[in-house]
């Protein structure tokens, strides 16, 4: 036996979970490479919105590698980054959709460039301080992702589209500890991020005014459409559909006798349409460009826990597939504001059994 230690990459935002997951994995005695990904935020080329506020992230995440005597690494993925998902984000608004840039960019930018690197490094693996869990299974002889065990912090509905040559090489230190733990964690190894707190919003968009973002940038323009009920009764006027989601009740700007909420967005036409509350209830939704984790493809029925966004508690459902590779997704109680553009992932108890794309329904 050599003794040699297996390497490991672990990509570092700066904050809290991946510099206390680095520190895990060294007490764990991997061989430990820390490397940030400049992408947005932290790209003053840019002189954006954000201007350089990430700059203070890439230095905690130096800082810590210093603390922690492992090498450090900036990999510069801003072009990529702005090819890949911001002109995705723009193009989704542009549709009438609302995006999930985050499902993408863990996808095709994080770990497709941390495993890259790892590769060049000789490293085994690759780790991120996500808050998720991934197992070989033996039964169904692929690697499974699966909820972390923190619920509230999960975060496998973002990780839904990884394959499974990358499943392979990840390593979640975070995905059997709570949130609280992780913070206690960080102070036991006297890390400066234990009590820096956290982002929730994109990591581009911080202010979360994403028409603004874009219109910043000139990837969308103002282009005046009408505003209408159900029956196409015109009811007012807007200024682009990308200023409006599914289920948005505020900047619809017209005055009713009960709230009027946008129950769909129809971008041949330009039109906003817009209904009361029970107009944003359906049944059920059609999903494209599935990933399926737990197996290779979907062949018949299956009953699952359903998620059609990040935050939403999971409701049982029917997954039906059809013969063109999109899936029907029954649910079994009525849903509220499914809407394009964002992922629907599918769950059998904590194991992600794959999700895909949601879709204007026909």
């Amino acid at each position: 036996m050599s003794g040699k230690k297996v390497r490991v990459v672990i990509g570092l935002s700066g904050g809290v979970d991946s510099t206390t997951a680095a520190a895990l994995l060294l007490e764990q005695g991997y061989d430990v490479v820390g490397i940030t990904l400049k992408m947005w935020r932290n790209d003053c080329a840019n002189k954006g919105e954000n201007q350089c506020s990430e700059s203070q992230s890439v230095t905690d995440a130096r800082e810590i590698c210093s603390k922690l005597g492992i090498p450090f690494y900036v990999i510069d993925e801003s072009e990529k980054f702005k090819k890949v998902v911001i002109d995705y984000f723009a193009s989704e608004y542009k549709l009438g959709k609302t995006p999930n840039p985050c499902v993408i960019c863990n996808e095709k930018i994080k770990f497709s460039t941390l495993i890259n690197r790892a590769m060049q490094l000789g490293a085994k693996y690759v780790a991120t301080g996500h808050y998720a869990r991934v197992e070989f299974s033996q039964q169904h002889n692929r690697w499974l992702l699966k909820r972390g065990a923190d619920l509230k912090k999960d975060q496998s509905y973002f990780l839904f589209s990884l394959k499974q040559e990358q499943l392979a090489r990840i390593i979640f230190p975070l995905g059997n500890i709570r949130k609280e733990n992780t913070r206690e964690l960080a102070e036991k190894h006297n890390l400066k991020t234990a009590k820096k707190d956290e982002s929730q919003e994109i990591c581009f968009v911080p202010d979360k005014d994403y028409a603004q973002f874009l219109k910043k940038l000139g990837l969308i323009s103002e282009r005046k459409g009408e505003i209408v009920d159900n029956s196409g009764k015109l009811l007012g006027y807007h200024n682009g559909i990308h200023f409006f989601t599914i289920g948005q009740r505020k900047g619809i700007k017209i005055a009713a006798p009960q709230p009027y909420y946008v129950i769909d967005i129809d971008p041949e036409t330009n039109r906003v349409i817009v209904g009361s509350q029970t107009d944003l209830i359906s049944n059920e939704l059609r999903a494209v460009k599935c990933n399926w984790i737990m197996f290779e493809n979907l062949h018949q029925e299956m009953d699952v826990m359903a998620k059609i966004r990040y935050n939403h508690p999971g409701a049982p459902a029917t997954v039906i597939p059809e013969k063109d590779g999109t899936v029907l997704v029954r649910f079994h109680t009525p849903q509220r504001a499914i809407t394009p553009g964002q992922a629907c992932v599918f769950y059998k108890e904590d194991i992600v059994i794959g999700g895909g794309w949601i879709i204007k329904p026909k």
